[in-house]
């Protein structure tokens, strides 16, 4: 177990669903090193509806609910998927699915509990151009419910950073938006301060070839950073080979902080007043 954290800080974006063990323990591990709040993330229907249902019997969680990125042409075309380790069988779907499903995000995202839509965006290191449109569509459709509940829209952005910086211009990003998982460069970074977007950086700014990372990190406001696991992935060194959860954030706060040059207080402290801010709770 890492050393605990003095000031508790809270884990914005997790997949307690993806992950061993129960709530309950995942909870009292991460609470025990200083981690006394998370963000469970939906990333399909059932896994959004879990979050949703766990976020409400359970304080300390708070939920966000949407179809990831690749799992939108995943219903379009009517293919088995799902993130992580969950499967899911689908029959053929269609535009009409999709809406279906939409539709079901839009009614989670009302309920008081849920904090953010999201992860949504654009992934176009595993959907290929076929997937594309689906994407799109589904990306501006959170976009939008995210904005008809003012909640907050955590963005997934991999390999397509001009074109999701591109939507969310065209369509107008919603009050809180938090870019999960930090990807982008320092000049990205400098984008997302611009528009006061948040940051949340996880265990790859720990990993050796991620000097890209910590340059972006080094250069965003310090009211815009948060910092996740994306739980049970991307762990932190000098933890790899393990799977990734809460407990662990400690580890990437202290390696934050180095980058930043500030203390591990100071930089906690400000870290669980923006994730608060983030998603208003």
């Amino acid at each position: 177990m890492p050393e605990p954290l003095r000031v508790a800080v809270a884990d914005s974006h997790t997949h307690l669903d993806m992950q061993t063990g129960t709530v309950e323990e995942a909870l009292a591990k991460a609470a025990s090193v200083g981690v006394t709040t998370l963000v469970q993330v939906g990333c399909d229907l059932p896994g959004s509806r879990w979050a949703a249902e766990t976020a409400a019997v359970h304080p300390a969680v708070h939920a966000t609910v949407a179809l990831h990125p690749n799992e939108a042409p995943r219903i379009v075309l009517g293919e088995p998927g799902g993130e992580g380790p969950r499967q899911i069988e689908r029959p053929a779907g269609g535009e009409a699915a999709l809406d279906e499903a939409l539709a079901e995000i839009a009614g989670l995202a009302a309920l008081p509990h849920v904090k953010g839509v999201g992860e949504t965006g654009l992934d176009f290191f595993r959907t290929g151009p076929e997937g594309i449109a689906a994407q799109e569509r589904s990306f501006r459709a959170h976009i939008e419910i995210a904005k008809r509940y003012g909640k907050a829209l955590v963005i997934h952005d991999r390999d397509a950073h001009a074109d999701v910086l591109r939507i969310l211009k065209e369509e107008g990003a919603p009050e809180r938006t938090v870019f999960h998982c930090y990807s982008g460069d320092a000049e990205m970074a400098g984008i997302c301060a611009e528009n006061g977007w948040f940051m949340s950086f996880a265990g790859n700014v720990t990993f050796k070839n991620a000097q890209r990372l910590r340059d972006a990190l080094a250069v965003a406001p310090l009211d815009l950073v948060l910092v996740e696991t994306d739980a049970p992935f991307l762990t932190p060194s000098p933890y790899r080979g393990r799977p990734n959860a809460p407990y662990l954030i400690p580890v990437t706060v202290r390696a934050m902080a180095e980058v930043r040059g500030i203390g591990e207080d100071a930089l906690a402290t400000a870290l669980a007043v923006n994730t608060a801010r983030a998603f208003d709770y």
